[in-house]
């Protein structure tokens, strides 16, 4: 069964609305038990009081995850790292209700089976995206399951051990992120995690590694003559999309990137072999290569569409 979404037309940005409130298209989502309940929630809408950032970049196609090292385009807005204080009261958030799993999932580890179906239908009914529910624990799964034990605060390890089984098999909530308007892309560097934001509600959860902001000096992949520098930081603000690559592997200046969607000079969400618990890019937002052909299937990154990136990267232990 495939358990992905019906498509969608691409999110469209209609213009900026005081307060962050965008309008915008909808989007299809995988059918679930659950009821919405309205909670007071002490998360602020993310900062639109301003222009995005959505000028190109200066770097070439052939640049790869390091490219946030360069500085920005000239004539860039700078964006603020964090919403702005503002007077007015934070919105309520609306959250969705999960029932607990009558039978509690055993910790099974990476196995594959029918233990393995059970918890990925229980990971897309609580919001984390997989593949598919055909019960082999694959890439998808394992990235599923680590994105919600980065979310729980739980060691990420993609495996379902014990205390994984039993938070999962119990939540009752469905995750969000801290944006409770517009449509967005939001990517949160203290838990590692990638958003996808419709009309202030978190339809989907992915893994993701951001900059470990560990400076690099290395050889160019395309001519070693040349060195590549930079500091590895994903620059925080409000962006969007400005260019894209739809092609599938190519050659970038610091090594191989997937399908990216340039969000801030030659800094993108892509696809990425390696997508690990910790941020380990050179700049870039990696997830994973089928998570990016689901992106670009469901039309969730469209030219012009927001991307809020805010936090910090949790200290590496």
């Amino acid at each position: 069964m495939d358990p992905r979404p019906l498509p969608v037309g691409a999110f469209t940005l209609l213009g900026f609305v005081v307060l962050g409130t965008l309008a915008s298209t909808g989007c299809a989502t995988t059918s679930i038990s659950s009821s919405v309940v309205t909670t007071t929630s002490a998360t602020e809408p993310p900062a639109l009081s301003g222009d995005a950032d959505t000028q190109g970049g200066t770097q070439s196609d052939t640049q790869s995850d390091a490219e946030v090292a360069a500085p920005a385009a000239e004539g860039e807005p700078e964006v603020p790292s964090e919403p702005p204080a503002t007077t007015v009261p934070p919105l309520d958030r609306e959250t969705l209700e999960v029932a607990a799993l009558d039978v509690p999932l055993p910790p099974i580890g990476t196995a594959s089976g029918p233990d393995a179906a059970r918890l990925q239908q229980r990971l897309l009914d609580l919001g984390y995206w997989v593949q598919a529910t055909d019960g082999e624990y694959g890439l998808t799964t394992s990235q599923a399951v680590m994105a919600f034990q980065k979310y729980e605060g739980l060691q990420p390890t993609g495996s379902l051990d014990e205390a994984t089984a039993t938070r999962i098999s119990s939540a009752g909530i469905r995750p969000y992120g801290r944006a409770q308007a517009g449509t967005m892309v939001e990517v949160d560097k203290a838990k590692q995690l990638l958003f996808i934001v419709e009309e202030g509600r978190t339809r989907w959860v992915l893994n993701a590694s951001t900059g470990s902001e560990i400076p690099y000096s290395e050889p160019n992949s395309n001519d070693p003559e040349v060195i590549e520098e930079g500091d590895s930081v994903t620059p925080v603000g409000l962006h969007s999309v400005n260019r894209e690559r739809e092609e599938g592997w190519w050659e970038g200046d610091l090594g191989q990137i997937y399908r990216p969607k340039y969000f801030r000079g030659g800094v993108a969400v892509h696809g990425a072999n390696s997508v690990p618990e910790y941020p380990a890019s050179h700049g870039c937002v990696r997830v994973s290569v089928p998570a990016m052909d689901w992106i670009w299937d469901q039309g969730l990154l469209p030219i012009g569409s927001l991307v809020w990136v805010h936090g910090e990267i949790p200290e590496r232990t």
